[in-house]
């Protein structure tokens, strides 16, 4: 079985502050390199100026010469706005779903709200519903059929009204100025009345609430944690089993983002990344609006996983050397 740590996902040294603290210091020290190469490569969608500066040397152009700060900057402004486009796609599906006089209406009928809503109208269930090629997919789909209708409609409920007061009572003017992950108020989302186990949980939750509500909450997906793992030099901090943002399967051999990772831990985390982004972009001429802060933060952390596919790819398959050491 998956060497989870006890049922809040983690073990308790990962909520003390110290903890907390050290991570954080460990991402800050690594976040600098990735942050470059996302800024040079459009996120991923040019060739990194290292290769360019190659092709430079190669044709006889001076790259002390040639580098454009302007354009550095310019590559930040789009990287954003691309970053908002490609989000806005499929919003307005989700900002359908979390209409609370819409859900109270379901409560007569919550077989039509699981069949029709979830399954065909919600696309992160949609579309790991019908991904046929992942076989760990085919758990999903038999816990999706078999869960109870009402069951699911009273979490979706319960996370659109705590999305709805979280936003009411959003005060941008301290928001940025949160200092402990308590003080963000997420430790709710980690609770039996926030989850469905097996169809609505950690990724789901999140993702639904972050396509509402962007500003304010993070997208906890599995490349985000894979990212953690990499920003965090993929340091165990004194945790027995490794690192907190992996599951292990020492009995199949497998690898695979902590399912269970707690989302006000993980929300802390993505706030202190987007405080990074948000300096940058101050300091580049570009601009992060703060309804959409954590956008940039799921690009970017898409960037830093997808920088390691190979490598994310091979764990999931195996663990090296049949250990539990992935230096």
């Amino acid at each position: 079985m998956f060497t989870r740590m006890d049922n809040t996902g983690v073990e308790d040294v990962c909520y003390e502050d110290a903890h907390v603290e050290k991570v954080i210091a460990v991402i800050r020290n690594n976040i600098d390199e990735y942050f470059e190469r996302f800024i040079e490569t459009g996120a991923g969608s040019k060739v990194s100026m290292a290769d360019f500066e190659m092709l430079q040397k190669k044709f006889g152009v001076d790259p002390a010469k040639a580098k454009n700060k302007k354009a550095i900057s310019g590559n930040y402004i789009s990287i954003i706005k691309e970053a908002i486009d490609d989000f806005e796609k499929d919003r307005e599906d989700y900002e359908k779903i979390f209409d609370q006089e819409l859900l109270e209406d379901y409560d007569e009928d919550a077989d039509v709200f699981k069949s029709k809503v979830l399954r065909n109208e919600c696309p992160i269930i949609r579309k790991t519903l019908n991904n046929k090629k992942a076989k760990e997919l085919e758990k999903y789909r038999g816990s999706f059929n078999r869960a109870d209708a009402d069951g699911l409609l009273q979490v979706v409920t319960n996370l659109c009204m705590f999305g709805n007061d979280y936003a009411d009572n959003y005060n941008p003017d301290s928001y940025e100025e949160v200092e402990t992950y308590s003080d963000l108020g997420m430790e709710l989302l980690d609770t039996d009345e926030y989850t469905y186990y097996g169809v609505i949980g950690g990724g789901i939750k999140t993702h639904m609430l972050f396509k509402v509500h962007p500003g304010l909450f993070p997208n906890r997906s599995r490349n985000a944690l894979w990212a953690l793992w990499y920003l965090s030099g993929k340091e165990s901090f004194g945790c027995k089993t490794d690192s907190e943002f992996l599951m292990i399967d020492v009995s199949k051999s497998i690898t695979q983002q902590n399912y269970f990772y707690p989302y006000q831990l993980f929300a802390y985390y993505a706030f202190d990344i987007y405080k990074y982004l948000r300096d940058k972009a101050n300091e580049m001429g570009a601009y992060i609006d703060p309804e959409y802060r954590y956008v940039i933060v799921d690009a970017f952390l898409d960037y830093v996983a997808n920088e390691h596919d190979d490598e994310i790819s091979f764990l999931k398959a195996q663990i090296r050397d049949g250990g539990m050491g992935f230096a």
